[in-house]
């Protein structure tokens, strides 16, 4: 109980890791994009208040030198209704809110509107204008609280000194028309921090001074913010009311022309939205990873008394084959020893079952034996001893053969891949032929096999590849009726060899499943295999890195093809 709460914490503690992490990171990341792309919009802005500008800027320039305005700062006594009437129209024409001319004196001289007499002289935009430069500013009209951006070039005289200022001045809102309620918001603040124009009338004329420390009550024109940052971002927290995003992601770019600095607000929550999304992505897959692990464990535990159960049966089991097949006791403490291994590795739950399985495999070698023996017995009896010694010679071979086959067994049970050498495939078939010749000839099955004139050596075990040819001829001898054929053929393919068994019977129902373990297509009581044959042979193949496949022919009956590695050249066994 300790360890599954330990592990559970540690799970957990990994899982949070991971899943804040990833919020993290996919936070970090989609600010960057966020912040790419607010940048390139607010440069674009800055771009067009700096292009609006500038066409008023020129055209200030522009009207310093009308010949009318020049004649009129030089002589202000003429009458002073023509320069109106023009300031008028000029005003009109480029949407600017007032033109003013200052004469020398400092006081206005002409104007597009009321004001004429008024002194100038202290504006810094006028003074600048009379020391002969282009002159900027920005303030705000204190009698209607208008915004307005202010430009003052000189007027020269023939002879070179200043002789007056023309004044245009361009309320904000000419400028800031064209780009109101667009998603980004932008505004632009002076020295003092003060946003002068914005595409949101929430920012206008508002300081972005930190919010005070404290309770004490916030100034009105103080935007309600509070600066953190996460990795690089600068991201600002606002209360500044439901046109305003809630965090927002601060940009700035400095504008020296203007003598101002844009600023721009984008919304995170957006990037917040997308980074929570994978954040449950995160956290949704470590929930699988950790439910998928945990029933792994119980599945583990659960099999574990299983298996425990299934080997006290399997015990028990044991304890009875030995007693009633004493004969084959070598035999039985091979297969106690392949038995334990297929348990541990779940592909048999009985001793029974492979017992079955290993009669299957072993009843040819058997019935040769018999006849042999009963072979020696006649012609002991026909005072024929040498006859006699070369059948239970055969018996000595066969009973061997019967112990690697068993062993070749235990080894392909716990999926063995040593033991391989350089095999002639054509001696390999020659000898599972010789076994099978009598089950052939009883089932009155006829072999078509042409062996090659040399030798084909191929890569695996002599004794393996017996039995599958052994279990192909088989399973062909039990699919066909009398008066069929069993065709082989070995030929080489691309650094492989192939051998292909094929027969005359009625095909295969289910091509997918005929080498499952215990898969049979066979009646009860028609054959004593247990549907074990292809799927050793299966194993036993794939230990050689080979492949087997089983296939039905268009001209009727079942091929089996075995593909194995060649040998390489000068490895051959002598």
């Amino acid at each position: 109980m300790i360890r599954r709460a330990l592990a559970l914490a540690v799970f957990l503690s990994l899982a949070g890791a991971v899943i804040a992490g990833t919020w993290w990171r996919a936070l970090d990341d989609a600010l960057t994009r966020l912040e790419e792309r607010g940048r390139a919009d607010l440069a674009l802005a800055g771009d067009r208040l700096l292009g609006q500008l500038q066409r008023y800027r020129e055209m200030t320039v522009l009207m310093a030198d009308h010949p009318e305005i020049l004649r009129f700062a030089l002589d202000p006594s003429v009458p002073a209704e023509p320069v109106d009437a023009l300031l008028r129209r000029t005003a009109d024409m480029t949407r600017s809110d007032e033109f003013l001319l200052v004469g020398a004196s400092g006081r206005i001289i002409a104007s597009s509107g009321p004001g004429r007499g008024a002194n100038r002289s202290t504006a810094p935009y006028v003074r600048r204008a009379m020391q002969g430069a282009l002159g900027f500013h920005h303030e705000i009209e204190k009698e209607t609280g208008r915004r307005l951006f202010v430009y003052a070039a000189p007027v020269f005289s023939p002879d070179g000194p200043v002789a007056g200022a023309l004044v245009v001045r361009i309320e904000t809102e000419a400028v800031e028309v064209i780009w109101r309620g667009e998603p980004m918001i932008v505004f632009f603040t002076d020295s003092d921090g003060i946003a002068f124009v914005s595409n949101r009338d929430e920012l206008v004329l508002v300081r972005l001074d930190l919010m005070p420390e404290g309770e004490g009550e916030v100034p009105a024109d103080l935007l309600r913010r509070k600066v953190r940052h996460i990795d690089r971002h600068e991201v600002w927290d606002l209360d500044g009311g439901p046109y305003l995003p809630a965090r927002a992601l601060h940009l700035t770019r400095p504008l020296p022309v203007i003598e101002m600095t844009g600023e721009a607000l984008v919304d995170i929550a957006p990037a917040e939205r997308q980074a929570l999304l994978q954040a449950l992505v995160a956290a949704a897959a470590c929930l699988v990873i950790g439910a998928g692990g945990y029933a792994l464990l119980e599945r583990r535990r659960a099999l574990a008394v299983q298996l425990a159960a299934e080997a006290e049966a399997n015990a028990r089991l044991e304890t009875r084959v030995e007693e009633r097949t004493r004969e084959l006791s070598e035999a039985n403490e091979q297969l106690h020893r392949a038995q334990a291994e297929l348990v541990q590795a779940g592909k048999l739950s009985a001793l029974g079952q492979m017992s079955a399985g290993i009669s299957h495999e072993l009843n040819q070698p058997l019935m040769a034996i018999r006849s042999y023996a009963e072979n020696a017995g006649l012609f002991l009896d026909r005072a024929q001893p040498e006859k006699a010694a070369e059948n239970l010679g055969r018996i000595n071979d066969l009973a061997r053969r019967m112990g690697r086959i068993i062993k070749n067994l235990r080894a392909f049970a716990r999926q063995e891949h040593d033991g391989m050498s350089d095999v002639d495939l054509v001696q390999v078939v020659a000898d599972a032929l010789e076994l099978s010749e009598a089950r052939l000839r009883a089932s009155g099955v006829g072999v078509d096999w042409q062996p090659p004139a040399a030798a084909v050596w191929v890569r695996g075990g002599e004794v393996r590849l017996q039995q599958v040819v052994m279990n192909l001829l088989a399973n062909a001898a039990d699919a066909m009726e009398a008066g069929g054929t069993v065709s082989i053929n070995i030929a080489p393919v691309a650094g492989r060899v192939r051998l292909a068994v094929a027969d005359t019977g009625p095909g295969i129902a289910e091509p997918d499943r005929i080498f499952d373990p215990f898969y049979s297509t066979k009646e009860v009581g028609a054959s004593e295999g247990m549907g074990l044959g292809l799927s050793i042979s299966y194993g036993i193949v794939q230990s050689f890195g080979g492949t087997i496949a089983g296939r039905n022919r268009d001209t009727g009956g079942a091929e089996f093809v075995v593909e194995l590695d060649a040998a390489e050249p000068g490895t051959k066994a002598a």
